[in-house]
């Protein structure tokens, strides 16, 4: 099959929907007209029961007020585990069965990334508020037609991307990148190496396709392609269903550095990396260098490789004053002075996506927009595609950060 990914939609990338994302941001104050009462019950619909969906979902009924009513997945087996969780549930395979339920208040869509923007469309369309996991899109010209969608529909719509909702996260933001303790930066430093979640085999039960697992409404928009265990199962491997390393990994990093510094768009973008260990099939790169230039003299890195041997993860902005090292852990702040002390905070002991999950049900019930608000969450998936891009076409690629378009040659 092709590396490169089958678009799921007519859009070309380089007919971008003009306007689509300049409307987004103008009615970034709109309210939400029909938002929520603040004491009201709120039914959620889950779409993709895997086991991130599952997770979410349980930190949804953290809360009291949610009930989760409805449960979709193509495949039986998952429907019946999260039923398990969800006892009051009805199932349903195709999305857009539970979509037409009128008692859903809201949906959570925790799918491969090829089906986020239909179904996000379609739920907003639908009414619902909605909460999708990261990364928002597939392709890059995805994300105005969804802001665009959810600002007519007057729904809050969050992206997972749970760092924006981290307490040290925010602190950081207030207390060193807000008082101007980094100076002026210059470079934002991300990594993420060994993560195994992109080296999963898929195991015995389904090496042969389960008669409850519909196949066709998996692959949906993408071509035919006869059953493959390692794309259902590992599908971050492949191109045709997200974008590797780099819309998974990158995009939370990537978010992070525009949250901090106030950048949100790339003019230019160069990579390179490739398969250079795992050849068992995988189209997107085990190893990748991903290089964004920014407005007002910013660079921001990405590199990760899935090579044996080496781990870790985080986010470094280095500026003239000092610089602030970040993760999911905690942070370090170093002055710049010689023998100056360095400052380090640990993160509570709290997983961030609980606060995410209420700040989004907080905004569905207020009207105000959510903290990863469908805008944010294009512009950190749009950064990550443009790294992308860029290692599929070897070429540097120029960025109009007004039209947000690419540039021709």
């Amino acid at each position: 099959m092709s590396t490169h990914p089958t678009p799921p939609s007519k859009v070309s990338r380089r007919r971008f929907l003009r306007g689509a994302a300049g409307a987004a941001a103008a009615l970034t104050a709109a309210s939400h007209q029909k938002a929520l009462g603040a004491a009201d019950r709120f039914r959620l619909g889950l779409i993709g029961c895997g086991s991130r969906g599952q997770h979410v979902m349980g930190l949804f009924q953290l809360d009291p007020s949610v009930e989760v009513a409805g449960l979709c997945d193509v495949f039986e087996e998952r429907v019946l585990a999260a039923k398990a969780k969800a006892p009051g549930a009805g199932g349903c395979s195709d999305h857009r069965r539970l979509l037409d339920r009128q008692d859903l208040d809201g949906v959570l869509i925790a799918t491969p990334d090829h089906w986020h923007a239909a179904i996000c469309i379609e739920a907003l369309g639908a009414g619902k508020h909605v909460y999708v996991e990261k990364p928002l899109t597939l392709e890059i010209e995805e994300g105005p037609e969804i802001a665009k969608a959810a600002r007519i529909a007057n729904r809050a719509c969050q992206v997972g991307m749970q760092q924006r909702s981290g307490k040290h996260y925010l602190e950081a933001k207030r207390e060193i990148v807000g008082a101007g303790k980094l100076g002026k930066v210059t470079l934002a430093r991300t990594w993420w190496h060994g993560n195994t979640y992109h080296l999963r085999r898929a195991p015995e039960s389904l090496q042969r396709k389960p008669s409850t697992l519909d196949w066709a409404r998996f692959l949906g928009p993408l071509k035919w392609r006869e059953y493959d265990p390692q794309q259902y199962f590992n599908w971050r491997a492949y191109l045709d269903f997200g974008g590797g390393q780099v819309t998974d990994l990158f995009t939370h990093w990537i978010d992070v550095v525009h949250m901090m510094l106030g950048q949100e768009i790339p003019v230019s973008a160069v990579a390179a990396g490739g398969v250079y260990h795992y050849k068992d099939g995988r189209t997107a790169p085990d190893t990748i260098n991903v290089l964004l230039e920014y407005p007002g003299e910013l660079t921001a890195t990405f590199e990760a490789t899935l090579a044996p041997g080496i781990q870790g993860e985080g986010v470094e902005l280095c500026g003239t004053e000092g610089r602030l090292y970040i993760d999911r852990r905690g942070y370090e702040y170093h002055p710049a002075g010689r023998g100056a002390k360095p400052v380090a905070v640990k993160a509570e002991d709290r997983e961030m996506t609980i606060d995410h999950v209420q700040d989004f049900l907080d905004c569905a019930r207020t009207g105000r927009l959510p903290r990863g608000d469908v805008l944010v969450g294009h512009r950190s998936a749009q950064a990550s595609h443009l790294g992308n891009l860029a290692y599929l076409e070897k070429r540097r690629l120029k960025f109009d950060p007004v039209r947000e378009e690419i540039l021709p040659l």
